[in-house]
């Protein structure tokens, strides 16, 4: 990735994030996953403007995918099986 690219980038995440507050985390409901025909279940985060986040696989949007924290007592978030719900 270019410099100009990851600068590019980090200002546009950094105007989402910065400054906001979660205020809601919860866990995609079978409905949401079956829509997305997802086979992993990703726990999500809506901010005080509305905006909700959930982690994918990948880019594509073809699964759901875990968060990996830098918190000793909760590494890792991780995702569920559609069963679990």
């Amino acid at each position: 990735m270019s410099k100009n690219l990851k600068t590019k980038w980090e200002k546009s995440i950094g105007k989402a994030f910065l400054g906001r507050r979660i205020v809601k985390v919860e866990y995609l409901n079978k409905e949401e996953v079956n829509d997305l025909e997802w086979h992993s279940v990703p726990c999500c985060f809506q901010l005080d403007n509305g905006v909700w986040f959930y982690p994918q696989q990948d880019d594509e949007g073809n699964n759901g995918g875990a968060l990996f924290t830098t918190d000793k007592k909760l590494s890792i978030v991780p995702t569920l099986n559609p069963d679990d719900l």
